[in-house]
């Protein structure tokens, strides 16, 4: 059986399962799932500005209206259930938690724990973060040990 660490910030949506559940074939897939919920201010801000880059300013506005630190957890614990209730549907096996501090070393150690074959970063395209090499995908192929797959979601969370 292959093993995957997927790393999302978000609910996966069906065809997001379909997307990573169809990588490897026939072959059989164990995913662990990690996702870190809203950030803080600095991460608004970014986020503000990969909807401009996109042309979507009514989303930069709308930035203020998510919740983000603390508020955001019960948001994260939902769509971290969504997501592994949609990957078990698919027929893969999948387990998953939520990260709230440095994701990186979460991911790392989570790669040596379970002895992962491969990291899956499947998010929104952030432009400034990818710009500079500071997205978790660039950040991660550095840290693991194991390839990387960066993806971008089929939808704008």
């Amino acid at each position: 059986m292959f093993t995957s660490v997927l790393m999302i910030e978000k609910a996966l949506t069906s065809a997001d399962v379909e997307f990573v559940t169809t990588l490897h074939g026939d072959e059989a897939v164990a995913f662990h799932v990690l996702l870190q919920p809203r950030g803080d201010q600095a991460d608004r801000l970014l986020r503000a500005i990969d909807d401009v880059a996109m042309g979507e300013l009514d989303e930069a506005v709308r930035e203020r209206e998510t919740p983000e630190g603390e508020d955001a957890k019960g948001v994260g614990e939902r769509a971290l259930e969504v997501s592994l209730q949609a990957l078990r549907a698919s027929g893969s096996q999948a387990e998953g938690r939520l990260i709230e501090d440095h994701p990186l070393d979460a991911l790392k150690a989570l790669v040596g724990e379970i002895g992962a074959d491969e990291v899956i970063v499947l998010t929104d395209p952030h432009y400034v973060e990818e710009f500079f090499h500071r997205d978790w995908a660039s950040r991660a192929r550095h840290k693991v040990g194991v390839p990387v797959l960066k993806l971008f979601s089929h939808s704008k969370a």
